[in-house]
């Protein structure tokens, strides 16, 4: 990339904004990590994201830290999660559905709220893939390396 291409991003006025949300859905989807309340893997997704369109460098560190590494590598790869990291999502979330089922004194909201559960467990084991935990790290690096 060339000096006018680097001065022409810098200049962006959305740039700031994005780096803005970037770094709010981060720190969302760390909370999200400890409190089943808040979805973990769709506020990283929305930061890896907003961080790309913000800066390269930013972006690039995102995808270095801890958290995306656990918690999103593998989905954002190969669409896989190893069934530990699927029941880690799904068990905390699917308690405090429960607990919003138990609150619940409408028929309708009740059956709304067995669906979400349904929908959830369906989706995770019918649209993503379950890998072996060991593959968790692997899979696609020998690729990478390959290809550069």
């Amino acid at each position: 990339m060339n000096e006018r291409q680097t001065d022409k991003s810098n200049r962006n006025p959305l740039r700031i904004l994005w780096l803005i949300a970037g770094f709010a859905a981060m720190g969302l989807g760390a909370v999200g990590v400890v409190l089943p309340v808040l979805p973990t893997m769709p506020f990283l997704l929305l930061a890896s994201f907003c961080l790309a369109k913000g800066s390269k460098r930013f972006h690039r560190w995102f995808t270095g830290t801890g958290l995306y590494r656990r918690h999103l590598e593998s989905f954002v790869r190969d669409r896989a999660m190893t069934l530990k990291t699927k029941f880690s999502l799904l068990i905390p979330a699917s308690c405090m559905l429960l607990l919003a089922f138990w609150a619940m004194p409408n028929l309708y909201g009740r059956c709304f709220i067995l669906f979400l559960i349904a929908f959830k467990y369906v989706y995770f084991f019918t649209k993503i893939r379950t890998i072996p935990a060991g593959a968790a790290g692997q899979s696609g690096k020998e690729t990478f390396l390959d290809e550069s």
